[in-house]
């Protein structure tokens, strides 16, 4: 029997994500259970390291040189059935280190609704409400009740609401963005989501309504929706195959833009774009002693945008397949937004591939795409 916790001989990194860039930490443990993953970050931070959990390694690009410090791999699984306090739906409580695409797999096969748009994304449960993964307009925010975590201010377990997240597009209070620290340090337990029982049903968000060619409002099954997305990612090069190179990469390299409507309107017509989610439930609050029995006339907040990073990469002259010269990273030859490990790539040329993408697109129309996955030890 393997034990819960395992401090074992350090692998490169390379071999533990899907971009393959990386080499070998000065220490790596290996944690079974809840309480060993407690255990071994407690034992690390009063060791004072550098440290870094590593569950599925998808959304990481790692530098060429050694991490100095303690990686802790988040090799936790499991799935609890919960009642759900709103009639119709069901909780499952899912450890950290369960696979993503399990975890909807299981919901689909339940018949319980809500994350089958998301079928394929890899990585691990633990990751997902770090920056808020999602895939054809739907995302984990909308069925996250809440986390179980470890604070690294102080070693304590919590349990946190989603409201306190700070979850927006691809981003968290937890997300290490690209030149930023998390606002919160903190490592995941294990997740929360609330569902609908349904085993099929009407389809609403454009996004998912155009990537699945749905023509009218009739219901569909969860099952049909999950193999239509799964044929789409694999399509795309989105689908983790170890023969294909084209998924040797972490999915989409860049995020998509979010620009104001003034800066949408400036980009050529056809730049495909999203209107951002206003805030329906906003309220004016006008205190009693002051109101007049006149309410302000409402004013109109500028909506954000979406647009689309793939074809910004396209129309600044970087097609499919694109490399520089000698170089073994490339973009997928199935979808512009994806940079590649076409085998034995080091992180530096990753790196530089990205910042002349990054530099096209600025050239071009006046925005920097910025980089989804985490850097560890690289720099764009």
């Amino acid at each position: 029997m393997v034990a819960p916790l395992q401090e074992v001989a350090p692998l490169r990194l390379a071999a533990l994500t899907t971009l393959e860039t990386g080499g070998a930490p000065e220490r790596m443990l290996e944690a079974r259970t809840t309480e060993a993953v407690v255990e071994a970050l407690r034992e690390t931070w009063r060791r004072g390291d550098e440290w870094m959990v590593l569950g599925g390694g998808s959304n990481l690009f790692v530098g060429d040189e050694g991490f100095e410090g303690t990686v802790v791999r988040v090799l936790t699984e499991g799935i609890e059935e919960v009642p759900s306090p709103h009639p119709g739906r069901i909780r499952l409580r899912v450890q950290a280190g369960h696979g993503w695409d399990d975890l909807v797999a299981y919901a689909v096969s339940h018949g319980y609704a809500g994350l089958e748009a998301m079928s394929g994304i890899p990585g691990t449960v633990g990751a997902a409400p770090v920056q808020n993964i999602g895939a054809y307009g739907q995302e984990i925010q909308e069925t996250l009740v809440e986390v179980e975590l470890i604070d690294e201010a102080d070693g304590e377990v919590r349990v946190v609401p989603a409201a306190e997240l700070g979850l927006g597009f691809r981003t968290s209070v937890f997300k290490h963005h690209y030149g930023s620290e998390p606002q919160r340090r903190a490592v995941i337990l294990s997740i929360t989501v609330d569902l609908l029982v349904a085993s099929e049903r009407v389809v609403r968000g454009e996004q998912l309504r155009r990537a699945l060619t749905l023509g009218d409002d009739a219901p569909v099954s969860l099952t049909w929706v999950r193999e239509r997305i799964l044929e789409t990612r694999a399509s795309k090069g989105m689908l983790w195959n170890e023969t294909d190179a084209d998924t040797h990469g972490v999915g989409s390299f860049f995020q998509n833009a979010i620009v104001t409507e003034a800066v949408a309107r400036a980009l050529p017509a056809d730049c495909p774009r999203w209107p951002v989610t206003p805030d329906l439930d906003a309220l004016t609050v006008i205190p009693l002693e002051s109101y007049g029995g006149v309410l302000p006339a409402p004013r109109r907040e500028q909506a954000d945008v979406k647009v689309s990073a793939a074809w910004l990469i396209e129309h600044a002259g970087i097609g499919k397949g694109f490399h520089l010269p000698r170089s073994r990273a490339s973009v997928s030859t199935k979808h512009a937004l994806s940079l590649t490990n076409r085998g034995g790539a080091t992180a530096a040329e990753v790196a530089e591939l990205a910042r002349f993408i990054q530099n096209r697109v600025h050239s071009e129309f006046g925005l920097v795409l910025q980089p989804e996955p985490v850097l560890v030890g690289v720099e764009l």
